[in-house]
């Protein structure tokens, strides 16, 4: 899947809890998020639109570094990321619940990020069709 089907996908897809996601689909789309929330960044200090905030031992003013436009992007992006962090623990087999396991600190990131870089199933599985298509057989064939 390119970089541009992958964003198309899901955000077509955004509030699309069943099927699955490929690895190309899912980093696709999680690149494509991050580069919104770095030019979001970036047109909040230019414009002047970061969130202030006092400095507990100076108690000067502060720039928090994001602003409305940070917040209107992350809004925005919040459901098609979300469902398209379920689809993908659909190809490995998982349930979509398992994105919980994200509040344990540390080892569950670390968990989810081996999820989501390992291969999906081949072949059919609870959750659907693969989505690069058939079986591992077929492609050494």
């Amino acid at each position: 899947m390119t970089f541009s089907e992958s964003i198309k996908t899901c955000l077509s897809k955004f509030v699309t809890w069943q099927g699955r996601a490929s690895r190309s689909e899912y980093w696709y789309f999680i690149l494509f998020a991050v580069i919104c929330y770095t030019v979001s960044v970036i047109i909040d200090r230019m414009l002047g639109l970061t969130f202030m905030m006092a400095n507990p031992i100076s108690g000067e003013q502060q720039s928090m570094g994001y602003g409305y436009v940070y917040c209107l992007t992350a809004l925005v992006l919040l459901l098609p990321s979300l469902s398209a962090m379920v689809r993908r623990l659909h190809d490995t087999n998982r349930s979509g619940w398992w994105y919980w396991i994200a509040l344990i600190p540390l080892i569950g990131l670390i968990l989810l990020i081996v999820w989501f870089c390992s291969r999906g199933t081949v072949g059919n599985n609870n959750y659907g069709s693969d989505p690069l298509g058939g079986e591992l057989g077929d492609t050494f064939a």
